[in-house]
């Protein structure tokens, strides 16, 4: 698999072609989309910490996949984003839950590690299983993997549909490298011809006050309108996890329901794609600007 690397004017981000293959669904007119960190399908409650703190990791629940099976299928998504999945590792007994997913709900899937090509993540047992992944019922164009340049957690997957390009993320812990993170996606998704989503957990621990002028400079907008929180999913209090709109875009629905199989509850948005909508480029934001400037 080949690399190659796009530099702009703040980072290199290294991106890898995948093959694919189109699927003949016509893009419907209202689309669902559903965002959900699993944790590996570990579980949560108190026995996850047992016998020692986050022991729960290293075992995985068939039952709480099942669990988060039939919810998806119970949602009907078009499109799912799982971030924390775990695509074979002895944890799930060599079981891709991507894979496993999407044959259940009869979508294609594309997944990947999560961190850098070069870190050393990559050769440790069940951490290098560790990855995030896209199921798709809608005809897929094509699909890239990004990687920023810094934090532990790197991946950026493109999936690229007919009418609107999706970017799914999971951002930094830290906040530092949430920024430069931030700074960077924002370089790459003002380069879609199409009307954008960035969507997954953004570890936003101020909530959307942290990612506003991102947002703002991206010309993005989140679809979670009443700023409803999502972490921890027994009693959410924070706003972890965001899907953002851009113009061309319109929500017509976002719900985050009660479900407990994670420590993030899911986020589930309906949106529809208006005919013909562009994106603005990298001109029109300054252009703007520049006028407000003038009327001042």
């Amino acid at each position: 698999m080949a690399a190659w690397h796009r530099t702009t004017r703040h980072c290199a981000i290294e991106s890898l072609p995948r093959p694919f293959e189109s699927s003949p669904l016509k893009f419907p007119c209202k689309v669902r989309l559903l965002v959900y960190n699993i944790r590996y399908a570990t579980g949560t409650g108190p026995a996850f910490h047992l016998p020692i703190p986050g022991a729960g990791y290293l075992r995985s629940n068939r039952k709480v996949l099942t669990g988060i099976t039939e919810f998806l299928r119970a949602e009907q998504p078009h499109i799912v984003g799982l971030i924390e999945v775990d695509t074979g590792s002895i944890r799930t007994g060599m079981l891709n839950q991507a894979e496993h997913i999407a044959r259940e709900l009869g979508h294609y899937s594309t997944f990947q590690c999560k961190y850098g090509t070069d870190s050393i993540n990559q050769f440790m047992p069940i951490v290098r299983k560790q990855g995030n992944a896209f199921l798709s019922s809608p005809s897929v164009h094509g699909e890239r993997f990004h990687y920023f340049d810094t934090g532990i957690k790197r991946l950026i997957i493109e999936l690229e549909l007919s009418d609107v390009c999706v970017f799914l993320v999971h951002l930094s812990l830290k906040f530092r490298q949430r920024q430069y993170q931030l700074r960077s996606l924002h370089d790459l998704i003002l380069q879609s011809a199409k009307p954008v989503i960035v969507a997954g957990d953004f570890n936003t621990f101020w909530g959307t006050h942290e990612i506003y002028l991102f947002m703002r400079a991206a010309g993005l907008r989140s679809a979670n309108t009443a700023g409803l929180p999502s972490f921890p999913a027994r009693v959410p209090r924070i706003e972890l996890d965001f899907i953002l709109v851009s113009e061309g875009i319109e929500v017509t629905d976002f719900r985050v329901p009660d479900v407990r199989f994670s420590d993030h509850r899911p986020l589930v948005c309906d949106f529809r794609v208006h005919a013909g909508a562009t994106v603005r480029t990298d001109s029109e934001p300054a252009a703007a600007d520049a006028s407000a400037a003038s009327a001042a």
